[in-house]
């Protein structure tokens, strides 16, 4: 597959392209500037805004599938992901790439109670602007028409976890589960190769 990863640069983005890279696929890698990311492997590295529909729609064309792990923290969040996504549905329709898969954040995911995992008692408030953020983003997708799947750790991510090839779709989110990078894109691109969830959220955890 010819597979567009918006926010290659990042943690997230950066194994995303690996693990595409490592089934075979022909990975095109967009980052705002390609000049600092030259130590980026495995796909063809173009600049891009994804919070621009035009610039999303021209380096998607040709691509069968999507997946945005971008983030900018030097903006407002609200504005970012509201923006990202809008451009990411309206940019993909028109370069009639029709599957994208999102890198999510589990706060904003039922926890054990049900509610969103920030609205359950004791959960940590100083990120909440953030989450809200994210929620919003995840209200724009599902007024746009592509088929989408956002994808989130249940907990958080182990910053120095290694690859150990294998993960499960959790019941509910849970702070205190937690999956590394590699093994999270596995879920991100399973997603990509053999889609599961449609238009819907999931998280994930390490097995």
């Amino acid at each position: 597959m010819n597979i567009v990863i918006f926010g290659a640069g990042g943690r997230a983005g950066r194994q995303a392209v690996a693990e595409a890279h490592r089934r075979g696929h022909r990975v095109t890698a967009v980052v705002r500037d390609p000049a600092r990311h030259s130590d980026l492997t495995g796909a063809r590295l173009v600049a891009g805004d994804v919070t621009d529909a035009l610039s999303v729609e021209r380096v998607a064309a040709g691509h069968d599938a999507a997946v945005s792990a971008a983030v900018d923290l030097f903006v407002p969040a609200h504005g970012f992901f509201t923006a990202s996504s809008r451009a990411l549905s309206t940019g993909l329709a028109k370069a009639d790439v029709g599957r994208l898969v999102v890198v999510g954040l589990a706060s904003i995911l039922p926890g054990a109670s049900g509610a969103a995992l920030m609205d359950e008692p004791g959960y940590p408030d100083e990120y909440r602007s953030f989450s809200l953020a994210h929620a919003a983003g995840l209200d724009e997708l599902r007024a746009g028409g592509l088929d989408w799947a956002y994808v989130a750790p249940a907990g958080d991510f182990d910053h120095d976890g290694t690859h150990t090839g294998r993960y499960r779709v959790a019941d509910h989110g849970d702070p205190a589960s937690r999956i590394s990078y590699a093994d999270f894109a596995i879920a991100l691109l399973d997603e990509v190769d053999a889609p599961r969830h449609h238009r819907a959220t999931v998280s994930v955890r390490e097995r």
